[in-house]
């Protein structure tokens, strides 16, 4: 059976602030609880006009505090922006005041533009094999502590805190079955090397400590509403915010536009529907139909949907919608 859960990318919204953003954030943290959805997780991203989720340890022990039950983690933490026993310390905390309930998801990009990623005291050239042996570290730091280790993450040490590794390439899907960890992709925003990815995935998983089997979770983007016509223009927000970004103008999250696909360019209107290929934007029935064959298509272990919209009760009414359908779907 599927699993569902939520990545919440904390919008900032054009005519909001981060403040209104992240009580947006806890307010629907306790809605997927209420909703019974798995997990919520958030991402580290910087200088990004339209995101509020830049230091997502604080975040996810917010959202952790707000809700008694739902996992709660980071999809992801952007791992060569860290030391990895700050990243362990972090997540050990996290896990030593709400234990059972954290997930660390590691991804290797800097989650930001390459200016930025030298304000973050990121090197520009980082050794490729510098992320597995960095991931490699994280997992040795939550594991049980040897009598003669010097260095150990308290809190962290021996709490085994689930790790993942994220990715849009072949590179993680290769790294998280050579090390025999769950992996996440991120169809919803960069679906080219889906299938490649979970094929590699699955064919090269070893067996490890942490997992006995591969378990893959899919980034989907779910925009419903109560017809097809309304969750289109809602999904429009999103779109207008991929538009800008490739524009290199990013902003924070714009009103819908109706029609706004139509009135792209040729060139415009392929980034959109390239990114947001891995999509289910309409009515309840249009929702299950897309999510049904995105699942056959792939075998997805879970699914962590995400929606990014203007106006918080939209976003709220379309995880409600999702529910209904995730019930059918796994009745």
């Amino acid at each position: 059976m599927t699993a569902f859960s939520v990545l919440d990318l904390a919008p900032i919204t054009a005519d909001g602030d981060a403040t209104h953003a992240l009580h947006n954030t806890l307010d629907l943290a306790q809605h997927a609880e209420a909703l019974g959805f798995q997990r919520y997780w958030l991402a580290e991203h910087h200088n990004m006009p339209g995101i509020a989720s830049a230091a997502t340890a604080v975040v996810i022990g917010q959202v952790a505090a707000a809700t008694q039950r739902i996992r709660v983690g980071a999809g992801g933490i952007m791992l060569p922006n860290h030391a990895p026993l700050v990243v362990a310390e972090q997540f050990g905390t996290l896990n030593a005041l709400y234990p059972g309930r954290i997930d660390l998801g590691l991804g290797r990009a800097p989650g930001t533009d390459p200016t930025t990623a030298r304000a973050l005291r990121r090197a520009p050239d980082i050794d490729p094999d510098q992320f597995p042996r960095d991931v490699a570290e994280v997992l040795g730091y939550f594991d049980d502590p040897q009598p003669d280790q010097v260095i150990r993450a308290i809190p962290g040490a021996g709490q085994h805190v689930p790790v993942w590794i994220l990715g849009s390439s072949l590179f993680g899907a290769q790294l998280a079955a050579q090390m025999g960890l769950p992996y996440a992709f991120a169809s919803h925003f960069a679906p080219g090397h889906l299938m490649n990815a979970l094929e590699l995935y699955r064919s090269q998983f070893r067996p490890s400590a942490w997992l006995d089997r591969p378990y893959a979770m899919l980034g989907y983007n779910v925009y419903a509403a109560d017809t097809d016509a309304a969750a289109r223009t809602l999904a429009s927000s999103m779109e207008q915010a991929f538009v800008s970004l490739r524009r290199g103008r990013p902003e924070p999250i714009q009103p819908p536009i109706e029609g706004y696909r139509e009135r792209l360019d040729r060139a415009e209107r392929a980034i959109v529907e390239q990114t947001m290929a891995c999509s289910a934007i309409g009515a309840p029935d249009t929702v299950e139909t897309e999510i049904r064959q995105f699942l056959d298509q792939t075998g997805a272990d879970e699914l962590i949907v995400t929606t990014s919209t203007f106006d918080h009760a939209a976003r709220r009414r379309s995880l409600e919608l999702t529910a209904e359908v995730r019930d059918r779907i796994t009745m």
